[in-house]
């Protein structure tokens, strides 16, 4: 059996795919950990607002588009890339969910779907500018960043389209469940989603092959351009749902949010523990970066933190995080 074909149907793991989902077991139990001090701390520093259910409500609902946005970056990262543009590219997607739904009358269902695609096609162009024009994809994601900020305005006439919608906001806000959002749900299944794509499929052997050691993967037979595209338009529909998410929540689309976001989006990835190098993904850590972020957040504004000093502090987590993640590098290459 050739190696392409080794590569591209063996089911059983083999002994550095063992050795990294036990790495990335361990980085997650860290993650947890810190991510149950800093909720201790809180509790203790705020008893009677704090670890309320009330409170603890709101901090899952902030997480959601965090989190979102964070699933698809963790698909790009993981192959050694970056994606700048996902908090712009989200606005520009809520802009157009609410041309395809208020503007142009589409019906609440197709109008989602069809918002959803376009963070896909911002996905595919990121991908071909990355894969195929050989661009540096900061620079690529950078320029995109760029241009959904400036469609997003050109598209609204800068101003922001109004949802009339109950059925479309409480897509976000509506209540399946006692006492627990929609978007709270959405956010669960998307990570679902993500976690069987990045486990269980070739798209997630692929994208960790591919930040491992792209050079070694094309030799294995890799379509390294095909599976880099597809991994930038699967950030891409993480993306869009975001848009809707956000523009549901809101009741309106608002050209100018989103920058900012990306920032955040990435630091839950990096404090997740999917490795800037690339190679090493965890969509469960991610999930648990998005929430430190917003358990941070919360518990801050809850103690009258100035924000200066709030932007200060998830800074020093970043470093932190970052800093342990090369120490972890290094350590593997001196062994």
């Amino acid at each position: 059996m050739s190696t392409a074909t080794t590569a591209g149907t063996s089911s059983e793991p083999t002994t550095a795919e063992r050795g990294s989902a036990l790495k990335n077991r361990l980085q997650q139990l860290l993650a947890a950990g810190t991510l149950a001090l800093i909720f201790v701390a809180f509790s203790i520093a705020s008893p009677a607002i704090f670890p309320t259910w009330g409170n603890l409500v709101t901090i899952l609902y902030s997480t959601v588009v965090i989190g979102l946005l964070a699933l698809g970056v963790t698909f790009v990262i993981s192959t050694a890339g970056i994606d700048l543009s996902v908090g712009t590219g989200m606005a520009l997607c809520a802009v157009m969910s609410g041309m395809f739904i208020v503007n142009w009358g589409i019906p609440v269902p197709l109008g989602i779907v069809l918002a959803i695609l376009f963070g896909g096609l911002i996905g595919l162009v990121n991908g071909i500018n990355v894969a195929v024009l050989d661009l540096p994809p900061f620079i690529a994601t950078l320029a995109m960043m760029m241009v959904a900020s400036g469609l997003a305005l050109v598209v609204s006439g800068a101003a922001p389209i109004y949802f009339e919608s109950p059925a479309y906001m409480g897509f976000s806000t509506g209540t399946l469940l006692p006492s627990i959002p929609n978007a709270v749900l959405v956010l669960l299944v998307a990570a679902v989603v993500a976690a069987v794509l990045m486990s269980r499929t070739l798209l997630g052997r692929y994208t960790m092959a591919i930040g491992s050691n792209r050079e070694a993967a094309a030799l294995a037979g890799v379509p390294i351009k095909k599976w880099l595209i597809i991994v930038y338009v699967v950030g891409g529909l993480f993306t869009g749902l975001a848009g809707v998410m956000i523009s549901a929540r809101l009741g309106s689309a608002q050209p100018a949010t989103g920058m900012g976001y990306e920032l955040d989006a990435i630091a839950a990835v990096v404090i997740g523990g999917t490795s800037l190098s690339g190679g090493r993904g965890t969509i469960v850590g991610t999930v648990i970066g998005a929430l430190i972020i917003s358990v941070l957040t919360n518990g801050l504004q809850i103690l009258s933190i100035p924000q200066e000093w709030q932007d200060v502090l998830l800074g020093a987590v970043i470093l932190v995080a970052v800093f342990i993640d090369r120490l972890r590098r290094r350590s593997e290459r001196a062994s």
